[in-house]
């Protein structure tokens, strides 16, 4: 309940924030400073208009930005290792990827940068390419159909359970530094196509599965399990400017240190950007 309230109160601040840049944005498109050049050829002398994008400094805090969407699991284990087979402590024909089915309906992925940054490497009327970074978190989780339980009393593994659950979920926080491209193509005099990719570096704050059934109610366990504490994602964004945004990530590293071989992957709606 704690995180739901977060994430709809961060979603709030978010829309309001993309409205009053929208707002904002669109109130300037009539008030930017216009100038005049003069050119020498062969055609004689010219003077032209010219717009000066002058309100915009080369660098600045931006906006905001608030990703929801859903996440699956890329499994690159080798289930015929012996790290795979001493992890897995259930029946041999059960040790497949298909262990780890999931309800991708409920299987959501949210990021929060209330901190970003970007640096202005080119502005021109049709053209601009930004450096951005920030400070933020990243949430995982997965839901999974099958009733399997993350142990961890001798040593963390994975265990078929006899529970009937109607929630198991496996979740995971990260404290995130993103640091990539933004570029803004104009479109039109209002619209500009935005899209851009870049790597995020991440640190585990937390780790817990979720676990609700008529035998056992709800039971909660926070625990590293098998966990590394680094995570790293490469990420792309693509939309049109104060409209819409997509986004996807993949880690690029394993969500274990041993075991198991699996890599996050998400899509969704981005609702506020550089």
């Amino acid at each position: 309940m704690k995180h739901m309230k977060l994430l709809m109160l961060s979603l709030v601040i978010a829309l309001v924030s993309n409205l009053a840049y929208a707002q904002d944005d669109d109130s300037n498109n009539g008030s930017e400073k216009k100038g005049h050049s003069l050119t020498i050829d062969q055609n004689g002398i010219n003077i032209h208009n010219k717009k000066h994008h002058s309100d915009e400094e080369k660098f600045e805090i931006g906006d905001m930005i608030f990703d929801l969407g859903i996440n699956s699991l890329q499994d690159k284990t080798n289930y015929n290792s012996a790290a795979a087979q001493n992890f897995l402590k259930l029946d041999p024909s059960l040790r497949n990827s298909n262990l780890f089915d999931m309800n991708q309906g409920k299987s959501v992925n949210v990021n929060i940068y209330p901190l970003t940054t970007k640096y202005r490497l080119l502005g021109t009327d049709k053209q601009k390419i930004y450096l951005v970074s920030g400070i933020g978190l990243q949430f995982y989780n997965f839901r999974f159909n099958k009733p399997i339980s993350y142990i961890n009393t001798t040593a963390p593994a994975i265990i078929m359970d006899t529970a009937h659950f109607s929630k198991n979920k496996l979740a995971f926080d990260y404290v995130n530094i993103p640091l990539g491209f933004t570029l803004k193509t104009r479109l039109s005099e209002k619209r500009w196509l935005v899209y851009g990719v870049g790597l995020t570096g991440g640190y585990r704050i937390a780790s817990w599965t979720k676990q609700i059934s008529d035998e056992r109610g709800k039971q909660k366990t926070h625990d590293q399990f098998d966990f590394s504490n680094f995570n790293s994602c490469v990420t792309a964004e693509l939309g049109i400017d104060n409209v819409f945004r997509l986004y996807a990530t993949y880690q690029l590293t394993s969500l274990q240190t041993d075991g198991l071989d699996q890599h996050p992957f998400c899509i969704g709606i981005r609702f506020s950007g550089i």
